[in-house]
């Protein structure tokens, strides 16, 4: 199984979306909250090219976007193969 990366907000509606997503899969993932640990929001928008919103998403080390990018590559079938899901 892929490692799966979040850095996210607790009040975000794409976070919780993103998440849901990642939770009806079955697949883990490390949430890395910017609210609470703000000292961690520029090592976010180093690994994300400069992008400042979230959820910022990384499987396996690669940025793949936010929600709406995660959604667009299980829609594609593209993100359970980098998930590492049979399917």
């Amino acid at each position: 199984m892929a490692e799966v990366v979040l850095y996210t907000t607790g009040t975000c509606p794409y976070c919780i979306r993103a998440k849901m997503l990642l939770d009806k899969k079955g697949v883990g993932f490390s949430e890395i909250r910017v609210d609470q640990e703000q000292a961690r929001y520029p090592e976010m928008v180093q690994k994300a090219g400069g992008l400042t919103s979230v959820p910022q998403i990384f499987i396996d080390g690669r940025h793949v976007g936010g929600c709406d990018d995660l959604y667009e590559l299980d829609f594609d079938g593209e993100l359970d193969p980098l998930l590492g899901l049979g399917g």
